[in-house]
């Protein structure tokens, strides 16, 4: 099969056999021609996927920084508990948990905004409705992943604080 742009010259010679002052101009493939449509939308996907990992990164951060506040708050009552007996899994399990709580609560809140917010963004949807469920799955999961990933190095730092150094600390 031909180069579909090699026959762009014959063509244009025999539209010019026809009408001579016939304009002839932009000849291209089909393809090049959805490519050039659909660059905007491309580059406003990007830019959308691109501020999202921007949030992402941010509200792992912000998790982060929240926990890691919290142990720093918490240390003598940490090193209470570990005096008292209880284990650096249960430790890690207990600061866990309450990171999970606040990224469960964001987690809420942000579904339901998004499902408010889905209306009036549904023109910029392209294959999705604006309740797709794997979207809203996949979306919290890795959400919660983010969470735990976020409260996973700051549960592991307060396993290892040391009890009778956590008491002596005021």
């Amino acid at each position: 099969m031909a180069e579909p742009l090699s026959i762009a010259g014959p063509v244009q010679a025999a539209v010019r056999r026809v009408e001579k002052y016939a304009p002839v101009y932009g000849v291209t493939t089909l393809e090049n021609q959805l490519d050039a449509f659909l660059s905007e939308r491309r580059f406003q996907t990007s830019l959308l996927i691109g501020f999202s990992v921007a949030a992402m990164l941010m509200a792992a951060i912000g998790i982060y920084g929240l926990i890691q506040y919290s142990i720093a708050m918490r240390t003598h009552e940490i090193g209470i508990r570990m005096a008292v007996g209880a284990q650096a899994g249960e430790i890690f399990r207990m600061i866990l948990r309450e990171g999970l709580k606040l990224s469960l609560t964001g987690l809420v809140l942000g579904l339901v905004g998004a499902l408010w917010l889905g209306q009036a963004s549904s023109s910029l949807l392209f294959g999705v409705t604006p309740t797709d469920p794997l979207t809203f799955v996949t979306v919290s999961l890795l959400l919660i992943a983010v969470g735990v990933a976020a409260c996973c190095f700051p549960a592991r730092r307060a396993m290892k604080v040391e009890p009778i150094v956590a008491l002596r600390q005021e």
